[in-house]
């Protein structure tokens, strides 16, 4: 005997809604977000570890005090003291080793596996650097102002107004951000954190032979084309001149096409570093 089966068709599934891609805005939003997220993180480690923030507010303090004490009642200068005509010199020296942190932190993530934790959470890419820059602009502000308060206690005095009294700073950690690109690129490509100390070699030449210490007039004549020419030291003219109150418009603009030319060359270079297949 044979049994008849009916067979209803299975209703068709409703059309699924298409996903709604988020706006430019919203994406705008989340990245400023995310930046502000990895900046705290960053910030954090200057409260957990503060022996990371002594690296770069002792040496410097030292570098200040034995210059000023030990080695300025030799160096003629054309400021009142040596302090006047030395801090500038050294605060836009810090930034620059402050840049140098900057590598030094993304290398240690890097090198640790974090940045697969990174690329495995729902944020832009982009704001592991933006935020460590960030950090480090925030934590390079205190250090500014630490170093004029010791300034101030050994001596120095503001020549200008306070517009250019708070330029002086500004012009120093406006010129380590580029420099702080390049930094990142490097620390996003070496293979040991020992590789990163290499990256002395570049810095040290680059602020002494310059204007931060003594005038370039007292160097060699075959060095002073040299120092002139220095990127460096047209940084710290500038921040020396604000300092001082005096016109500082030409060495101004030429930082100013520093940083750019600087930041158009470094900023890729770490966006590739940062991507580039692990």
């Amino acid at each position: 005997m044979t049994v008849a089966t009916h067979l209803e068709p299975t209703p068709a599934a409703p059309p699924r809604p298409p996903v709604e891609q988020p706006s430019t805005g919203t994406k705008l939003r989340w990245a400023v977000q995310d930046t502000l997220l990895m900046t705290r993180r960053n910030l954090l480690r200057y409260v957990r570890l503060p022996e990371n923030l002594m690296g770069v507010t002792v040496q410097p303090i030292m570098f200040l005090v034995l210059f000023t004490y030990v080695l300025g009642g030799a160096i003629r200068v054309t400021t009142p003291d040596y302090v006047t005509y030395l801090l500038p010199g050294i605060i836009v020296q810090t930034m620059l080793f402050g840049a140098m942190i900057t590598g030094f932190g993304l290398a240690q993530d890097q090198l640790s596996g974090l940045f697969e934790r990174y690329r495995s959470l729902p944020m832009a890419r982009s704001t592991v650097i933006t935020g460590r820059l960030l950090a480090d602009v925030i934590a390079n502000i205190f250090v500014a102002a630490l170093m004029i308060a010791v300034g101030v206690a050994m001596g120095f005095r503001f020549g200008g107004s306070v517009a250019e009294s708070l330029a002086m700073p500004a012009v120093a950690i406006l010129f380590a951000l580029p420099i702080s690109g390049f930094f990142a690129a490097v620390g996003l490509t070496v293979r040991s954190m020992e590789a990163m100390n290499t990256t002395f070699i570049v810095i040290f030449p680059l602020t002494f032979i310059s204007s931060a210490f003594v005038p370039v007039e007292s160097m060699p004549s075959w060095l002073q084309p040299i120092a002139d020419a220095n990127p460096f030291t047209i940084a710290v003219n500038a921040a020396r001149a604000l300092a001082l109150g005096e016109d500082a418009t030409g060495d101004l603009v030429r930082t100013g096409v520093w940083v750019t030319l600087l930041t158009v060359i470094a900023v890729p270079l770490a966006v590739r570093a940062y991507n580039r297949p692990r």
